[in-house]
């Protein structure tokens, strides 16, 4: 009942120690019980002083203990590294970016990563308890190997998970922190798109959702992930909803899969750049100048026949998408949701005309809340184990 409960209060559904008695249908005494030991490991924090909530008996309050323990997240993108620090409760804190190293060689980026992420541990005080890192390309489960690594040209198969483990602990042992990191210190990887999903699901726009598919385009390419009832569907292999390789312009731009007309290629920030005709500018973040184009479509006829172009794309794979799967939200992140502000109302009716059931039973699609949700997911990620079992916090 620990991992139920600390989750609960994890993701801000319990408040007070009397919701968590209706959420856990159990006894107040249960319930009290239950939050005392959460508190006891250093997880969780219990008001003495109960609060009326205007009906029925006070209540104590129940929150995250703001000097508890963390745990380092860590992604990677086409133009660099961000790595931070995260509590429980979805709480990150300042991401530092950094640029990618001269090699882009799996070794030479994951150990970059560990640098940074080990830079950041020695900086805190706080128990570190485990990482997490977020990749832009496909992850097998529960082994960490990145296949289709194509924006860096890694070799198919590369061991991500056991490479980013072996660098990072090299990295914390010659800091010799001792017992503000926990030994050996668990790590994880996986797609970043499956990490925001996770992150929205929990903690932004798909909270409440049964069926929350997230579509985003970050630095390059098109990523998706489904939830379904609280959990990630990922397949047989953690390669499930790969909705950037969709097809939506069959006379469209080739795709690094070998197809053409992906939604991988036409719904990205270099598409947008294409439509509107700009040259990308070195040294400048791709997704930040496709947002200029964005920003310039109020006044720039030629940036409005772009937005509205790379819109209706997305619409249309996004109309197969909710043929397929039957989602109950849709989650746009990252350029995506920057199009769904410039074009609300004809996104929406291009899904609604374009899907099976869009006429008498449309689909909410709603924008990302969350800043830096693929950091937030993997500090979830790092985060499950002791979600699973609070008692491991201990060790």
């Amino acid at each position: 009942m620990l991992g139920p409960a600390l989750t609960l209060i994890h993701t801000g559904r319990t408040p007070t120690r009397s919701a968590l008695t209706a959420e856990l249908d159990v006894t107040r005494a249960t319930a009290g019980a239950v939050a005392a030991e959460l508190a006891a490991l250093g997880l969780v924090t219990v008001d003495p002083h109960p609060i009326g909530t205007g009906r029925g008996r006070p209540s104590h309050r129940l929150g995250i203990t703001p000097d508890g323990p963390l745990v380092l997240a860590a992604q990677l993108h086409a133009d660099g590294l961000s790595v931070a620090l995260a509590g429980l409760g979805g709480v990150l804190g300042e991401p530092v970016h950094h640029p990618l190293p001269a090699d882009t060689g799996p070794e030479q980026v994951l150990r970059a990563i560990a640098e940074a992420g080990a830079a950041l541990i020695r900086g805190t005080r706080r128990r570190c308890l485990g990482a997490a890192l977020a990749l832009p390309h496909p992850v097998t489960e529960p082994d960490g190997t990145a296949l289709a690594a194509l924006h860096f040209g890694w070799p198919s198969g590369t061991p991500v998970g056991a490479l980013f483990a072996e660098l990072l602990a090299e990295q914390l042992a010659a800091a010799d922190l001792g017992p503000r990191v926990r030994h050996p210190l668990p790590t994880a990887v996986a797609n970043d798109a499956n990490l925001a999903a996770l992150a929205e699901y929990r903690h932004g726009a798909g909270r409440d959702a049964r069926h929350l598919l997230l579509v985003t385009a970050g630095h390059r390419g098109v990523g998706g992930a489904l939830v379904v009832d609280g959990r990630l569907h990922t397949g047989s292999a953690g390669l499930a909803l790969e909705v950037g390789h969709l097809t939506v312009d069959r006379c469209g731009r080739d795709c690094p899969c070998g197809n053409r007309g992906c939604l991988n290629v036409e719904t990205d920030p270099q598409a947008l750049l294409a439509a509107a005709d700009r040259t990308p500018a070195p040294g400048v973040p791709l997704l930040a100048q496709a947002q200029a184009v964005i920003r310039a479509a109020d006044h720039d006829p030629r940036a409005r026949e772009a937005v509205d172009q790379v819109a209706k794309l997305l619409a249309i794979g996004l109309a197969g998408l909710a043929n397929i799967l039957n989602p109950d939200r849709i989650v746009l992140s990252g350029l995506h949701r920057e199009l769904l502000a410039a074009a609300p109302d004809r996104l929406r009716a291009i899904v609604a005309d374009r899907s099976l059931w869009g006429r008498v039973c449309q689909v909410r699609i709603v924008a990302a809340e969350l800043e830096h949700a693929e950091l937030v997911g993997a500090a979830e990620l790092a985060w499950q184990p002791y979600l699973a079992d609070p008692q491991l916090a201990a060790r």
